[in-house]
């Protein structure tokens, strides 16, 4: 599982598939700021976690073959107050330079890993 996304630097992630492509669409598990080693950036900074989450899914995108311009909807999660929302969508209007695909921000009470503030999920299909 996920041979092709180890190759390209991503972290080994036991019974976790980054992503199936089924014809034209990709489907993304939501991607989490670990670095190549699986280790957590940012503790604390949900711009940095975003920004990570966000290198990671389009690594995962050209992985599959897919671009950036691919993506129909992103979700960002954000764990925390109002200022690291504030945070994680800044880190995403800076990725796509002021040009978001179809996005909603979503606050929660908590992410998968401790110190996680932000995961991003996308909804990818090849016109």
């Amino acid at each position: 599982m996920n041979k092709a996304e180890r190759a390209a630097g991503m972290p080994e992630t036991p019974q976790y598939q980054y992503a199936q492509r089924v014809g034209n669409q990709l489907f993304v598990a939501g991607q989490v700021p670990h670095d190549s080693q699986g280790q957590l950036v940012g503790v604390g900074n949900a711009l940095v976690q975003a920004s990570q989450c966000l290198h990671n899914l389009s690594l995962v995108l050209s992985v599959h073959g897919f671009t950036m311009a691919d993506l129909r909807q992103l979700v960002v999660y954000v764990a925390g107050e109002q200022e690291q929302l504030s945070a994680a969508w800044n880190a995403t209007t800076e990725f796509f330079a002021g040009h978001v695909p179809p996005a909603t921000l979503l606050g929660v009470a908590r992410l998968g890993h401790a110190g996680q503030l932000v995961e991003i999920d996308a909804t990818v299909v090849r016109a």
